[in-house]
């Protein structure tokens, strides 16, 4: 008796669907990676946001001091004081000037800033200035370079 080869196949039968949990252990190590990389990350972001947090507050109160120059520089010394050794806030009038033109990128000059101490009343070019100053104040800015 001649058997056809066809014969000895079976019917396919389809596998029952395969359920997505429990996880294979790939998918935990990617999710753990994720989360870690979110965790660092807003870590990250919120460690910026409070080293910052200084920088936004003296120009919000810079706002308040609209004219005057005196309050505006105790607002920089105050600045600098935070974000740089102490050594950086009291310095003489020259190396202060050198250091306000480096971490501002404004031009201040020794008289403008002696002017300051003197009894005047049409400070509000240097007042401008100092506020303008405030704002693009650097936070990492090396100094001693």
């Amino acid at each position: 008796m001649q058997t056809s080869p066809l014969d000895g196949l079976h019917d396919v039968i389809v596998p029952s669907q395969v359920s997505w949990w429990p996880l294979a252990p790939i998918w935990w190590v990617i999710i753990a990676t994720l989360l870690l990389a979110i965790g660092y990350l807003s870590y990250t972001l919120y460690r910026a946001y409070q080293f910052k947090k200084a920088k936004r507050h003296a120009i919000l109160l810079s706002n308040q001091y609209d004219d005057d120059a005196q309050q505006l520089h105790i607002l920089i010394k105050r600045l600098v004081l935070h974000y740089y050794a102490q050594s950086a806030a009291s310095q003489g009038t020259k190396q202060w000037c050198n250091t306000l033109n480096k971490l501002t990128g404004q031009q201040f000059t020794e008289l403008e800033l002696m002017s300051l101490y003197q009894e005047q009343s049409n400070q509000t070019a240097l007042a401008t200035k100092l506020k303008l100053a405030i704002a693009q104040f650097k936070l990492k800015e090396p100094l001693n370079v």
